[in-house]
């Protein structure tokens, strides 16, 4: 402590004060801070998850009664909207069209319906995805847990979605002459699989929607194209045989054919294995590891950042 005089006055200079001279990440390391909201590690992510996966299958089961809780049928649309559509590719692409080339009814009808339903689940997943984030941004920034959350409910709700229709698709498929045998045991893999894709392409669209909302606007278009070229109304192979090989192969290898064409080759009897890619089920599972992993780790990487700005 030092001393000066003026005027008769003695001034005492104040101590140092013990942070002078500390960074802002030094004083953080100090006194034990930590950004609010900072994205967690990777593994802890995904504990962060788990704990809360009783919250992610009730915020999925709450979206799917309140989805149709305004019309008078309720969840019969469910199932409804589905099938009107198949109806409709029936009436345009089997009678008009004639795009079964060849098939006999009580094939083309169940492949049609399959196709509209196994699409329908993935097409409702992205759009879900999209707003996943942009759409409950109360939620988001009123709250603190992983975002991820959000994604990961909504393609959960669309899976129970899914599995409700599935007792239509087995009765159209028995209606059609097409029963239950060992092959129906396949169902299950394939919808995980599918599932785990879903899920990794919702989470995807979440962090692209978050970002540009637009994007919700675009999704229609891009979805009815990707349709057109999975072969919901049509068999890949069937009708592109008069067109170079890799144009079918292409086709029949997007991800969206796959699970369709597995699902078909499931569920109906005359639709063989010569109607399938090559390597078909290890296609299947690429693609799922793929999406699920890498999109997983793309929307941790932009965790910090959902519900700012």
């Amino acid at each position: 402590m030092s001393e000066t005089t003026h005027d008769a006055a003695v001034a005492l200079s104040a101590p140092a004060a013990p942070d002078e001279g500390l960074t802002a990440k030094e004083l953080a390391a100090k006194y034990g801070l930590s950004v609010s909201g900072a994205r967690p590690s990777l593994l802890e992510y995904v504990r962060q998850l788990w704990d809360r996966r009783h919250f992610i299958l009730a915020f999925s089961r709450a979206k799917l009664t309140a989805q149709y809780s305004q019309a008078k049928l309720g969840q019969l649309w469910q199932v409804a909207t589905p099938l009107l559509n198949a109806a409709v590719y029936f009436f345009i692409f089997g009678l008009l069209l004639e795009a079964d080339r060849g098939m006999s009814r009580e094939v083309y009808i169940p492949f049609l319906v399959t196709g509209v339903f196994v699409f329908t689940f993935t097409q409702s997943s992205v759009m879900a995805g999209v707003r996943a984030i942009s759409g409950n941004l109360g939620l988001v920034r009123a709250l603190h847990f992983p975002r991820a959350s959000l994604p990961i409910s909504f393609a959960l709700q669309q899976l129970q979605q899914l599995l409700f229709s599935m007792i239509v698709l087995f009765a159209v498929a028995v209606g059609f002459g097409h029963y239950p045998d060992l092959s129906w045991l396949l169902i299950v893999p394939v919808l995980v699989l599918q599932f785990c894709f879903n899920t990794g392409l919702a989470l995807i669209m979440a962090r692209a929607g978050a970002k540009t909302p637009d994007l919700a606007q675009l999704m229609p278009f891009v979805m009815r194209t990707w349709m057109y070229a999975s072969g919901v109304m049509f068999s890949i192979p069937i009708f592109l045989a008069d067109k170079p090989s890799w144009i079918a192969n292409v086709l029949q290898w997007n991800p969206a054919a796959i699970y369709m064409d597995l699902m078909r080759f499931a569920l109906i009897d005359d639709y063989g294995a010569q109607y399938l890619p090559a390597h078909v089920w290890a296609v299947a599972a690429g693609w799922a590891v793929l999406f699920a992993v890498g999109g997983f780790v793309y929307f941790w990487k932009a965790e910090e950042r959902y519900g700012r700005g």
